[in-house]
């Protein structure tokens, strides 16, 4: 990029943003216009190829506080986008009427202007010694390729259940090169895996960008994961629930554990089982067992009539009663 494609681009009309913005605002409004433009959404689309060089040649000089320096003094030095013209019959407003004003004025006789002019030295001579550029050095942002990191690639995958839990190796194709991916055990639904270095490549030797999975879990009939602990429900009988059991559990493992109910346990609650859950590098989870109390669709005569005596002898307790109280509050 030249000197002149700074003066002649508008980097925040590009972006969408005002000249006050933040970089905040800024890397905000080039995510969201690099998904809309991005050639893998746009396969063949030449605008929308060029709209996303576009947008990130101007992220790239507005996310450098340096360089988004330099490029506002250009900028306001110009005038916001006139083109300098320096040579004999150039327009008004042009190379001189911008420095006069820089130095107070028309060009002096020996002033830093005149010897540039009288020795042949170009716009980008004078913009690297306004920008601390010595021996005709130049600014960053003017002559050569800059040093840039390689933007990140988003992709998903989709996990059976039993894999998320235990992790897995799976096989991606991004930009049409293949990637193998090692997921850690115990990933959930939504969450995002990031590789280094994985991404597009920089530019001028800057480092890759780096890939990020949105991994998406399929639900298993029984297990859900929370954490690093796995969930299941376990069904009782109402008699099972009042005066207590041990009921046999499954594990993901195809493995079953006893599990002691005790008497009077309500619908709802939760116990657990130790080291059952899903094993991670630094610890194990456990298995979550939450019991409910299954009511029964059909009676026979026998068990309605012992419910009814068993109703009889609880008259009188209202369970009811603190829910009352509480909603009174």
């Amino acid at each position: 990029m030249t000197g002149q494609d700074w003066i002649e681009k508008d980097f925040y009309a590009a972006l969408g943003v005002p000249k006050d913005a933040d970089q905040a605002a800024i890397k905000k409004a080039y995510r969201k216009l690099a998904r809309q433009y991005h050639p893998d959404q746009n396969p063949g689309d030449a605008s929308a190829e060029s709209r996303f060089k576009e947008i990130g040649e101007a992220y790239a000089v507005l996310s450098d506080t340096e360089q988004r320096q330099q490029y506002d003094a250009v900028r306001s030095m110009a005038g916001g986008g006139a083109r300098f013209n320096a040579g004999p019959g150039g327009a008004s407003g042009g190379f001189e009427d911008v420095f006069s004003s820089m130095f107070g004025g028309g060009a002096r006789p020996g002033s830093q202007y005149q010897q540039y002019q009288s020795g042949g030295a170009g716009f980008e001579d004078i913009l690297g010694s306004m920008f601390g550029g010595a021996g005709g050095g130049r600014p960053a942002g003017f002559g050569g390729p800059q040093q840039r990191r390689g933007p990140d690639v988003e992709t998903r995958a989709t996990l059976p259940f039993r894999a998320a839990v235990e992790g897995t190796t799976v096989e991606l194709t991004v930009d049409g090169k293949k990637i193998t991916a090692r997921i850690p055990a115990g990933v959930h639904d939504g969450q995002k895996i990031r590789l280094r270095g994985k991404g597009r490549p920089g530019t001028a030797g800057g480092a890759a960008g780096d890939l990020l999975i949105a991994v998406h879990v399929s639900e298993h009939p029984v297990f859900s994961i929370d954490g690093v602990n796995l969930r299941i429900t376990l069904p009782v009988t109402f008699a099972e629930a009042a005066l207590g059991t041990t009921a046999e559990v499954p594990t993901l493992s195809g493995e079953k554990v006893r599990l002691k109910v005790p008497a009077g346990t309500p619908s709802g609650r939760v116990l657990r089982v130790k080291g059952r859950g899903v094993a991670t590098a630094k610890r194990t989870g456990d298995l979550l067992v939450s019991v409910q109390v299954v009511v029964p669709q059909k009676l026979s005569r026998a068990a309605k009539k012992a419910l009814e005596e068993f109703a009889a002898e609880a008259d009188g307790e209202d369970v009811r009663a603190a829910l009352a109280a509480q909603a009174a509050q």
